[in-house]
């Protein structure tokens, strides 16, 4: 007769590969509200999440799409408009969340990537969340002038330099004034509130 456990089957959660639950109890055990930052390619999405036992309640939302209707043609999956998302997500909702951590589920956060400059545009907001300033992206990238200068690199090369804007040329949008528009969007939402 057995008298030990040979194999414990583990959560369907964690056999999908969408939940890190040792992750998730440190996370709940700091008592805080988790600002949960998910990404796609051409998209970010940013909630403001509380524990309940019922299941997690969403306080609130954003979409790198309302971009759109603070005056951001360009892309919606680049730096800037992951910092611009950040920063728009923690003036919306500064009153409803003061102090919060970082939850990005099973992905792991590089320095200077769009994780990142969606977190220092939260914190340049105003919540309190615990971070290093060491893994954010250098200004030239968040205000989009690095690519500013690749595309004078390739305007040179004409081929070349449709073939990498060709979204851009297709909407009439220049990639060279992406700073300035970066600075007018951001100006658009902080004088929101």
């Amino acid at each position: 007769m057995s008298r030990n456990k040979i194999y414990t089957v583990p959560f369907k959660r964690k056999i999908k590969g969408k939940t890190d639950y040792n992750k998730r109890l440190k996370y709940l055990k700091s008592g805080k509200v988790r600002i949960i930052i998910r990404s796609s390619k051409n998209s970010l999405l940013i909630q403001g999440v509380n524990f309940q036992e019922e299941g997690d309640k969403v306080l609130c939302s954003t979409k790198s799409s309302e971009l759109k209707k603070m005056g951001w043609k360009y892309n919606l999956g680049n730096i800037p408009s992951a910092y611009l998302v950040g920063l728009y997500f923690g003036t919306k909702n500064k009153d409803k969340i003061k102090e919060a951590i970082i939850d990005l589920g099973l992905k792991s956060i590089t320095k200077g990537d769009r994780l990142s400059a969606a977190i220092k545009g939260i914190a340049d907001s105003g919540i309190k969340i615990p971070h290093s300033d060491s893994i954010f992206p250098k200004e030239n990238k968040i205000n989009g002038s690095i690519i500013v200068e690749y595309a004078k690199s390739l305007s040179s090369n004409k081929e070349e330099y449709e073939k990498q804007f060709s979204k851009y040329l297709k909407d009439n949008i220049k990639p060279e004034n992406i700073t300035e528009e970066f600075e007018k969007t951001k100006k658009t939402i902080l004088d929101k509130k």
